[in-house]
């Protein structure tokens, strides 16, 4: 039996930051997270190494076929076991990196699958079968989510896999099927295609991307088929059989019509996540979930006293920065003090080349709410330093309340945005109108003028070229 004054259960990016803003207020503090390292799924199978191919990859394409226009004669060849081990030792860096981080906070780590236990308790299976009682004040469910399943498509992470398995497949397809047109079968996708595979994207609903911005999809859209994506919209997969050659999917539309098969070596089923909630013992502590399997919160707490939950598990936007910002603030919660989250504030990015970055309200959200709005946009075609880059691809758009001037939403296709969608995320976090951003002064030539000169074009003054 140990006590504590808070036992996180899921050491994902919610988790171990809960954890460590426990240590650092001065609670007893306790993460159960089964996996043989910390980080989740985010830093061990998911947004870290992707992001890590994704860079190599699209190193990898400029050198067979862009630096010869730019004057550099190499000549590039793939080697993809290296490309994978430097995948894997940038991941092992971190997840040591947040074990440190745990030890300075005083906050342990307790290795076995957690799940409640009574009030005020968690029970730890260890991985040898040992069962450890936590007994503690407050207890927070951190533990994520899993890939979606599709009826008629097992994943075996041989020739069928889901998001974990694209991250180590043994050699380059010669024909990968992406189920999916969303996030993360666009961004692996783009990294195989980019290593010499023909990527062909099956998605049911007639668009990619349905929560963007859609001006900004269509964008990505012809960017990606440009680049050699094939896109099959409004198209269901009903099968998928394994072959000696590979696998044979079967296709039928959407809206009904006649079917089709597609052959590919590997397919990549990315329809999707759903939180990971089972055998944690809610039902038998009297926690209340939705339909859908989310724990259901208010301000961080479950129905439960004691019980809190943050991160994929509840509703809102499976992402790491938002369980981040939840984790900090349902421990401020815990411990008496004002945390806060900011639900409007919360950017998206998909790092596909040309990146995507988003934050507020689309136009398609402000007509449905009726709010009358005003539109500036810039194209990285007419910034400088996107030119000379050979990256003019995409804009910068940014909405803008017709009334009051405040900035409503900020959507970005092109080079490195989601390193610049941090500037409209402080200027909406403090209330600002375009006219702030854009009688902001920024250095030139950056491709951060664009940010500016799309603000100016709300009220008609741009003028960069």
């Amino acid at each position: 039996m140990a006590e504590y004054d808070v036992v996180i259960i899921g050491g994902g990016p919610g988790g171990y930051n809960a954890a460590i803003r426990a240590g650092q207020l001065g609670l007893r503090a306790a993460c159960v997270e089964l996996r043989g390292t910390l980080g989740g799924t985010c830093l061990n199978v998911g947004c870290i190494p992707s992001k890590s191919l994704l860079h190599a990859s699209e190193l990898y394409e400029l050198a067979v076929k862009d630096f010869a226009g730019l004057g550099i004669d190499v000549e590039a060849k793939l080697n993809l076991p290296a490309m994978m081990k430097q995948k894997a030792e940038s991941v092992g860096q971190l997840t040591k990196g947040i074990e440190f981080l745990f030890k300075k906070n005083k906050v342990d780590w307790i290795k076995g699958a957690g799940r409640l236990a009574g009030p005020g308790k968690v029970e730890v299976t260890a991985p040898d079968g040992t069962v450890l009682i936590l007994e503690t004040k407050a207890i927070v469910i951190a533990t994520g989510s899993e890939p979606a399943p599709l009826p008629g498509v097992s994943v075996d992470q041989g020739r069928i896999v889901d998001s974990t398995g694209a991250l180590d497949l043994p050699e380059v397809p010669k024909h990968l099927v992406v189920i999916g047109a969303g996030v993360i079968g666009l961004e692996l996708g783009s990294v195989w295609r980019r290593l010499g595979a023909a990527v062909t994207v099956v998605e049911f609903l007639d668009r990619i991307t349905p929560t963007l911005d859609g001006d900004t999809a269509k964008t990505l859209q012809r960017t990606l088929t440009k680049q050699g994506m094939v896109f099959k919209l409004g198209a269901k997969v009903t099968g998928a059989t394994l072959t000696n050659k590979g696998v044979t999917l079967n296709i039928e539309p959407a809206a009904g019509g006649p079917a089709e098969t597609l052959e590919a070596d590997y397919v990549l089923l990315a329809i999707g996540r759903r939180p990971f909630t089972q055998d944690l013992g809610l039902e038998t502590a009297g926690v209340t979930v939705d339909r859908r399997g989310f724990i259901e919160t208010h301000h961080f707490a479950t129905n439960v006293p004691g019980i809190y939950a943050i991160g994929d598990v509840t509703q809102g936007p499976m992402l790491a920065h938002k369980a981040e910002d939840e984790a900090v603030a349902c421990i401020e919660v815990i411990s008496g003090k004002a945390g806060h989250v900011n639900y409007a504030v919360i950017p998206n990015v998909i790092y596909t080349f040309p990146e995507v970055a988003a934050v507020g309200a689309t136009e398609e959200e402000l007509k449905a709410d009726g709010v009358a709005y005003k539109v500036g946009k810039f194209p990285f075609s007419a910034n400088s330093r996107a030119k000379v880059n050979h990256e003019a691809e995409g804009f910068v758009k940014v909405l803008a309340d017709a009334n009051t001037d405040k900035i409503l939403g900020v959507h970005m296709i092109g080079p490195d945005v989601s390193e610049m969608i941090g500037e409209y995320c402080v200027a909406m976090e403090f209330g600002a109108s375009s006219e702030d951003v854009a009688r902001t002064c920024h250095p030139h030539p950056t491709r951060s003028e664009a940010l500016r000169q799309a603000a100016m074009g709300v009220e008609g003054w741009t003028m960069q070229v």
